[in-house]
């Protein structure tokens, strides 16, 4: 699934080419819900932006579109007659303007909404603050962490729930723990503050070193970025040994809803107090 950062780059790489023009046309596709697009026609784009790991294009007349791109979702940029590297029939969007085609594929939402009812909206208004934010708050960020409902569950969890920090995902929540030498599997309230604040900086680190190529050294590979420089601690590293002390990485699904394979080192993330 693509992170924070790969959505930071798309929301980047589309901008010079949508925003201040006016959209010529616009079409949508099933499955699913299929917005009313035509609303957007005629209008001009005024932002688009990321949000966790959510896709915000938003118009001069007070709509917006949203897409979450789960597994398999891409945005496409193309030149007005240029060919697609996809079939059209897998293009959940398509937006036309003068010299430029915005085309996303596969992506399981994609919403029209109001930018007034964006706080309402039951994902969006309830994501945690966004990694990526300039606005960070990272002291917010722990503070949901240590929501009384999260107390009892392992921090690998806590760390993919968008309520509590948005845009981390399995790589980076993997990767960040080993970094810090946490066990996945240690409920949040066995952590001090002191781990949590932590754990979030080095979330944020990783995440601003691959969303904006030049401003770290530190870059993971994600699934969205088979490019990017720079190895993988853990992550998919099942038997191969572990880059700090050679113990072999161990895997296991874990988490109670849409449980995901978590990988660790048995000696460097050791899961007692």
């Amino acid at each position: 699934m693509p992170e924070g950062d790969t959505l930071f780059r798309t929301a980047a790489g589309l901008r010079p080419y949508l925003v201040g023009r006016t959209v010529s046309a616009a079409r949508a596709n099933g499955p699913g819900p299929v917005p009313q697009v035509a609303r957007i026609v005629g209008h001009e784009i005024a932002a688009v932006e990321a949000l966790g790991k959510n896709l915000l294009i938003r118009f001069d007349n007070g709509l917006e579109i949203r897409t979450h791109l789960r597994m398999n979702g891409s945005w496409h940029r193309y030149r007005p007659g240029e060919r697609w590297r996809r079939p059209p029939s897998r293009a959940r969007l398509v937006i036309e303007v003068p010299g430029a085609v915005a085309v996303c594929f596969d992506a399981p939402v994609v919403e029209l909404l109001e930018q007034r009812a964006e706080g309402l909206h039951p994902s969006l208004g309830a994501l945690g603050p966004d990694l990526l934010s300039p606005e960070f708050d990272a002291a917010e960020a722990v503070r949901r962490l240590r929501d009384p409902g999260r107390a009892e569950t392992d921090i690998g969890e806590a760390l993919l729930d968008q309520r509590a920090l948005a845009g981390i995902g399995n790589v980076y929540r993997n990767e960040v723990l080993w970094l810090e030498r946490v066990s996945p599997f240690r409920p949040v309230a066995a952590l001090d503050d002191a781990t949590l604040d932590r754990l979030v900086t080095t979330a944020r680190r990783l995440l601003l070193a691959n969303a904006v190529p030049g401003r770290g050294h530190e870059r993971v590979t994600t699934a969205g970025d088979r490019a990017a420089a720079g190895p993988l601690y853990v992550y998919g590293r099942t038997g191969r040994p572990c880059r700090r002390c050679r113990t072999p990485i161990a895997s296991a699904r874990h988490g109670r809803d849409g449980p995901r394979t978590t990988y660790w080192c048995p000696t460097c993330q050791d899961d007692r107090p």
